[in-house]
């Protein structure tokens, strides 16, 4: 076997790949699951929670971009960053994204099994975990292609299923308006628009940041893109509009088609919709389409932490017989132990929901807030700093460079209190633990320049 074919990722993704990838990162339990609670947290408002988190990440991926732009030979997030803002940012940035897909995979199964259990409440949890941990292993280990290709039509339907409950809510919305004077009375009349104050605002952004994380997954394809400096500009722009799209047009249909307080998180207002069509099977094949479509997130998560494991063992210097094995490649170019490992976070997720139970969710969703909120903190500061170290104004660049990502930034810092004051005491130590386990570890043993 050639050696680049043992050590060498790829470049087989095209922008139609990676642009799915990303809608299939973002597009997945923080839509399907945890709407209600986003709803309930601040109530009609919540369409104005997630039109801010879409200008947050609008803003986020284009610094990102012009980045890759100027750095095309970047391999992930720590390839962009390394010559930024220096190796401590480049560690921290991929075990942070690591740390994210490693909880969210675990978060996105805990939610498709609780679908999985609307038809078969008689299932255990990690009967149906440890079968989609098989499925999804299988098809991360085939080549690069056959997966992408896989997350594409994955992701092709649960946009179909979001298309159509747009048009149906609409066409709601549009019969309530012929048929009574007080179609849009669910906004206002249950305590208001902001039912709970700006504090339901801002800590409604749990949900909002832990729905949008995702999206910056196009960051650690640049290894296996082919032409990123051309590819990734375009694909930000291209899934920018579907995503905020997806997002606040769905929120607006629910919060009018239905009074916010009287939501429930054992049914997805997804479901709830198609119900009121009084279609027979309609919630059954909405409710086959977000099991795909959580499968579909489990899919980009474990491509990401996989990439990101082989990555970081790659430019360790420290080279043991586990680093070797997690760099270790098969005849498809694919990091078949990184793999693995990451797989194996579905098993981990399944012995803490036998001790946790039914809040292992919620839990998660703080955690992986507070790691998102580095990554796109990491993000800003890259790019506002980025065009000391290189800049081509040739290529792609931010037009209103750097007040887009200063607003990004400062809005961050903001939504960081709205969360800490939402979240348990409990999640918030444990995530603090994390950083500061990780923070040790290179300052120990890493210090010496690996990127």
């Amino acid at each position: 076997m050639a050696k680049t074919t043992q050590t060498q990722l790829k470049r087989t993704l095209t922008s139609r790949h990676i642009t799915m990838l990303a809608l299939g990162g973002a597009i997945g339990a923080g839509l399907f699951k945890g709407s209600a609670s986003a709803v309930h947290t601040a109530g009609p408002s919540v369409i104005l929670s997630y039109l801010l988190g879409g200008l947050i990440l609008l803003f986020i991926m284009q610094g990102m971009a012009e980045m890759a732009a100027n750095n095309p030979g970047a391999t992930g997030f720590s390839g962009l960053l390394a010559p930024i803002l220096g190796p401590f940012a480049a560690y921290l940035i991929d075990w942070a994204y690591f740390t994210m897909w490693f909880l969210d995979i675990t978060a996105e199964a805990i939610a498709a099994a609780s679908f999985i259990q609307i038809w078969w409440p008689q299932l255990s949890t990690w009967l149906i975990v440890l079968v989609v941990a098989v499925i999804i292993s299988g098809v991360n280990l085939l080549s690069v292609r056959w997966f992408a290709e896989t997350e594409y039509w994955l992701a092709i339907m649960k946009i179909t299923v979001i298309v159509f409950f747009i048009v149906t809510g609409l066409f709601l919305i549009g019969h309530n308006m012929m048929t009574t004077q007080h179609a849009f009375a669910n906004l206002t009349i249950h305590g208001g628009f902001f039912p709970h104050g700006s504090f339901g605002f801002l800590s409604a952004m749990l949900i909002v940041i832990y729905s949008f994380a995702g999206s910056e997954l196009i960051g650690i394809t640049l290894g296996e893109v082919q032409d990123p400096q051309k590819v990734i500009p375009r694909a930000v722009h291209g899934i920018m509009f579907r995503i905020i799209s997806f997002y606040l047009i769905p929120f607006f249909i629910i919060v009018t088609l239905f009074p916010w307080d009287q939501l429930t998180d054992k049914v997805s207002p997804f479901v709830a919709v198609f119900r009121l069509l009084n279609v027979p099977y309609a919630g059954d094949i909405v409710n086959f389409v977000i099991i795909l479509a959580l499968i579909s997130s489990i899919n980009s998560g474990i491509y990401s932490a996989s990439r990101l494991l082989f990555v970081q063992n790659q430019r360790n210097r420290r080279q043991t017989s586990i680093t070797k094995a997690l760099v270790r490649l098969n005849k498809h170019s694919v990091p078949y132990m990184s793999v693995l490992v990451c797989s194996g976070s579905l098993f981990f997720g399944v012995m803490l929901s036998f001790f946790i139970g039914n809040d292992l969710f919620n839990d998660l969703v703080g955690s992986i807030s507070y790691t998102i909120l580095v990554i796109w903190i990491l993000l800003c500061l890259g790019h506002i700093r980025s065009r000391q170290v290189a800049f081509d104004a040739t290529t792609y660049h931010v037009s209103f460079y750097p007040l887009t990502s200063y607003f990004a930034l400062i809005s961050l810092v903001l939504v960081f209190f709205g969360i800490l004051f939402s979240t348990s005491i409990i999640v918030t130590g444990i995530t603090a633990l994390i950083y500061a386990g990780l923070c040790s570890y290179y300052y120990f043993t890493q210090r010496a320049s690996r990127y």
